[in-house]
């Protein structure tokens, strides 16, 4: 069994989230008595279960320690794991000091003490390790008021609250310390292997134990009651020296592949980046063309994770607003004309009295330019192309607001990949006055918190609240803006305007004077087309990638299984 285990560590490695799964597979073949052979010469669990009930029962009477509750029986039928015969089921708290029962720690906050007792915390606490990192500290006088959790070391540690069942031996150095309430505290008495009950609970303590035995919604907690009465499979004392043998060894060939696996993807990250700034620095279109073809050629080997295609993909968005992308043709309506034209419209619409008049933009400085830009192409404000609007939501007061056909959509609404989800909320013709409107074509931007600068175009009327602008685009291609207003450089200038720190906002009047290049018209058209077809072979690659993943998945369970 460990044969076909080892046998098989890189291709169960490089499956998705395989190394965890693989740990996981390690301690369930522990629990299981599947990894390493037993030994009929072995005293049984048996024997070493009837010397720890004698030393649990000496202590009691000279140590006037109390007495504990007789424990449930065990219904083997249900809880068996399939352990090797000479093995014994028993429950924690039958293998613990009776001096030091299973415990939490601190339950009351107490008070920051700079130079008090240190106080181990859940995230000290990591698979069969402790970080001496002491972030929080108490007063002597609370360190004493809950003196059963004080520290000697060798205690085991275990999780109980957040991210449940982490479990550790804790070292020497911890002696003196104490435990935060997230923290259980568990003695299991000599001779028993210590790391091997670490590992007992680790693959017991599973997300599926976690599903059915803890309590809580926003946070799972681990009750006390519920660690002591978990039942472990007991092996003899000498197969517990050898299990833990072999899993240390096995997890220290987890650690090899995944110390691996991080420097293999370093380093592929590095090369992909390389590889795509230089194809920035293509002189122009055919430029561009020779280098994506020497790329097309390794797309396999190069373009092999999620990120490393979504590079790609911003990669040709930046590429696109340079100019880089398509072959100029100089018998194109220049941009300036182009931009004329739009301020003429907007003149027109003024007149009609369908938008208001609007303030004239600053003139573009040198400095303010991002790059140099092809012939016939010009640098304009986002306000000189397009009418902008802010989001507005109705009163929630007003019943007769809601409930319509109009969809109401908010930052939630609007995916990274640039599409509009299903509205959580829909309004009524009442509310149309009450609100902004988007048409299909105009579009709209998050103007505010985490997810600022995300982009979609509206397909159909809609509405949508503060958090978001709009800008309705004349005459030009809404298509090529949004992709201009989807790229890298645009972004970083978004980011660049935003007020705040902690939430970045930007206005509309800021949005309106951010910069994008407009190119020709029919160059517009151009740029869409060819950049459509090249994110649809990235979209193709990352479909083949997660076709390869599901495969590598598929081949892992079967694996496993056989195992």
């Amino acid at each position: 069994m460990t044969e076909l285990l080892i046998g098989n560590l890189p291709l169960l490695a490089s499956a998705p989230n395989g190394i965890k799964k693989l740990r996981e597979l390690i301690l369930d073949l522990a629990v299981r008595g599947k990894l390493v052979a037993q030994d009929p010469s072995d005293e049984p669990a048996s024997e070493l279960l009837k010397r720890i009930i004698d030393e649990k029962t000496r202590l009691i009477s000279t140590e006037k320690t109390k007495k504990q509750k007789p424990h449930e029986v065990i219904d083997v039928d249900s809880t068996s794991f399939g352990q090797p015969r000479n093995w014994e089921l028993v429950r924690l708290s039958e293998l613990i000091d009776p001096r030091r029962t299973i415990t939490y720690g601190v339950l009351k906050p107490g008070v920051e003490d700079p130079n008090g007792i240190p106080l181990v915390k859940a995230e000290n606490i990591q698979f069969n390790h402790v970080l001496i990192d002491f972030k929080s500290r108490i007063t002597p006088e609370l360190n004493e008021e809950f003196r059963r959790t004080k520290l000697v070391g060798g205690e085991i540690l275990l999780t109980l609250v957040g991210s449940i069942g982490r479990c550790a031996i804790a070292p020497r150095e911890l002696a003196g310390a104490n435990l935060s309430r997230s923290v259980g505290l568990i003695v299991p008495l000599d001779p028993i292997n210590k790391t091997f009950v670490v590992y007992m609970i680790t693959a017991l303590i599973n997300q599926d134990f976690i599903d059915a035995n803890c309590a809580g919604t926003a946070q799972k907690v681990l009750n006390v009651g519920t660690v002591n009465d978990l039942v472990l499979p007991l092996p003899p004392l000498a197969e517990q020296h050898r299990i833990v043998d072999k899993v240390n060894e096995l997890m220290d060939l987890c650690d090899r592949l995944e110390a691996r696996q991080a420097n293999a993807e370093s380093a592929h990250a590095q090369l992909v980046q390389a590889l795509l700034e230089s194809m920035t620095q293509a002189i122009d279109a055919t430029d561009f063309d020779t280098s994506w073809q020497r790329l097309s050629d390794h797309f396999h080997t190069l373009f092999i994770t999620e990120s490393s295609i979504d590079a790609l993909k911003k990669t040709v968005l930046q590429l696109a607003v340079m100019g880089k992308l398509v072959p100029q043709d100089p018998t194109d309506e220049s941009a300036s004309e182009l931009i004329k034209r739009i301020q003429a419209e907007k003149l027109r619409l003024v007149a009609e009295g369908k938008i208001k008049k609007l303030k004239p933009q600053a003139e573009i400085s040198d400095e303010e330019k991002l790059f140099s830009l092809p012939e016939g192409w010009r640098w304009a404000r986002l306000g000189e192309i397009g009418i902008s609007a802010t989001g507005k939501t109705p009163s929630t007061n007003n019943t007769k607001f809601f409930g319509g056909s109009l969809q109401f959509i908010g930052p939630g609404q609007i995916s990274v990949q640039g599409e509009i989800t299903e509205a959580e909320k829909w309004l009524t013709e009442l509310a149309r006055d009450n609100t902004s409107v988007a048409e299909p074509g105009d579009l709209l931007m998050v103007c505010i918190g985490g997810s600022i600068g995300k982009c979609a175009i509206a397909d159909r009327e809609m509405a949508y609240n503060q958090q978001i602008n709009s800008t309705r685009i004349l005459i030009a291609d809404h298509r090529y803006i949004f992709k201009a207003l989807s790229s890298p450089t645009f972004k970083s200038s978004l980011l660049a305007s935003a007020t705040g720190t902690a939430t970045p906002i930007i206005n509309r009047s800021k949005w309106d004077e951010l910069l994008v290049p407009v190119p020709p018209h029919r160059e517009q058209q151009r740029i869409v087309a060819k950049t459509d077809q090249l994110i649809t072979i990235c979209d193709t690659l990352k479909q083949q990638i997660n076709l390869t993943t599901e495969m590598q998945s598929t081949i892992l369970n079967a694996l496993t299984a056989q195992i």
